[in-house]
């Protein structure tokens, strides 16, 4: 993890944020001989010689904070407790586990609550160590849930990468014990809960979010599940109204509107109208990027999007092939069902010729280009000045993207 810091910190290489138990924050400065020194404050006391956002700056800053946070989190996790005493090998177990399951991706939706809560109170200049700090934990819960949610998907799929290594299922040591290591993952969000915010006003609203996400979430994978039962094609379910659902609560409320509503409850937003419409927008957004993220499976280059898109041979319900099957003939219409779900070069070739020949790149770039009007449009309706930004700065981040 120290060599993910130093490659974020770029030029200060030298420097590591780094944040104790006991609430401080301190910066310690490691010099070519191999000496270091501490700055730091607790709570009520003078502030640091150097301030958080003087040390790091734009992206690398903010992801160099993030990680120190998640080695603080995971070592109060890994702490005996009234509750659990690890042995030797369940610790060293848990610990691997989280290492090789949580911090691993892009970790936009993490650091999106640090970003979101700059917005609304202002720029990074007005918050404090205590809200950086609380702001990366309620990320790292996202983060937690979206671990919990990938290793237990992957199962489901029998998926054999994720994020460019053996899926955690597949470490010959592991198998199905991960189904179990999911359940952990999904109770470490409590635990960062209750010893970081259970004596805030908003805490039960934290738990209730959290809850009602990973409700609409599980309810969403299951509605795609039953969709597309391995092998089984029936290409008579893919419509448009089944594919919105799907997305809306598989996708759309946890990655979008989570993040943005944990930073609106940490800026003491009590307005409910607020959370509605952030809820509604952020949710057509989620639907937006979802459609995106279809598209580029078969579209996107590999070595761009990282992965080579295998919707088709895995008979997903994804927008292509609902797009397909609104607009295809007849003949058109049994090439899709001949070929749709069979993981045969050739079939996958004769699907998107289909595709081609439907022009549904056209009709991508419409969708997007209308999508994105209509997104501007809502945003711009609301009266909150700062919200508008946060879900500017959100649409931005995934227009016209290529990954």
């Amino acid at each position: 993890m120290r060599l993910l810091m130093a490659c974020a910190i770029g030029t200060l290489a030298g420097m590591v944020l780094t944040l104790s138990t006991t609430s401080w924050l301190c910066m310690v400065l490691r010099v070519p001989g191999g000496g270091a020194f501490n700055v730091g404050t607790q709570r009520n006391q003078s502030p640091p010689l150097c301030d958080v956002d003087s040390i790091f700056s734009g992206r690398g800053r903010r992801k160099a904070q993030f990680l120190e946070v998640y080695q603080q989190l995971k070592k109060e996790l890994l702490s005996d407790s009234d509750l659990f005493q690890y042995t030797t090998e369940s610790r060293s177990w848990v610990e691997e586990m989280l290492d090789y399951t949580v911090p691993g991706g892009k970790l936009n939706r993490g650091i999106s609550v640090i970003d979101s809560l700059s917005l609304l109170k202002g720029g990074d200049e007005e918050l404090s160590d205590e809200d950086v700090i609380r702001a990366c934990a309620l990320g790292w819960c996202i983060e937690w849930l979206q671990a919990y949610f990938l290793v237990e998907d992957d199962i489901m799929d029998n998926s054999v990468t994720r994020r460019g290594q053996p899926c955690w299922y597949r470490v010959p040591k592991v198998g199905l014990i991960a189904i179990n290591d999911g359940i952990v993952l999904r109770t470490h969000i409590s635990r960062i809960l209750k010893t970081h915010f259970r004596k805030l006003p908003i805490y039960t609203q934290l738990l209730e979010i959290f809850n009602e996400v990973e409700y609409q979430t599980a309810s969403g994978q299951m509605l795609d599940l039953i969709t597309t039962p391995a092998g089984e094609v029936d290409l008579s379910k893919y419509v448009l109204p089944t594919y919105l659902r799907i997305v809306k609560y598989k996708t759309a409320y946890y990655s979008f509107y989570l993040p943005v509503a944990c930073a609106l409850l940490l800026a003491g937003e009590k307005d409910e109208d607020k959370f509605e419409a952030a809820k509604e927008i952020l949710v057509q957004m989620g639907t937006y990027f979802q459609v995106q993220d279809d598209f580029l499976d078969c579209y996107g280059a590999p070595e761009v999007i990282g992965k080579i898109g295998t919707d088709i041979e895995d008979t997903k319900c994804s927008w292509l092939i609902v797009q397909a099957l609104t607009r295809a003939d007849d003949i058109q219409k049994k090439l899709l069902k001949d070929n749709y779900g069979k993981a045969d070069h050739s079939c996958v070739e004769k699907v998107k010729k289909v595709y081609n020949e439907l022009q549904l790149q056209k009709v991508f770039e419409d969708y997007e280009s209308e999508s994105h009007s209509q997104l501007v449009s809502e945003i711009e309706k609301q009266d909150d000045q700062r919200l508008q930004a946060v879900l500017k700065s959100f649409l931005a981040k995934i227009y016209k993207r290529q990954k």
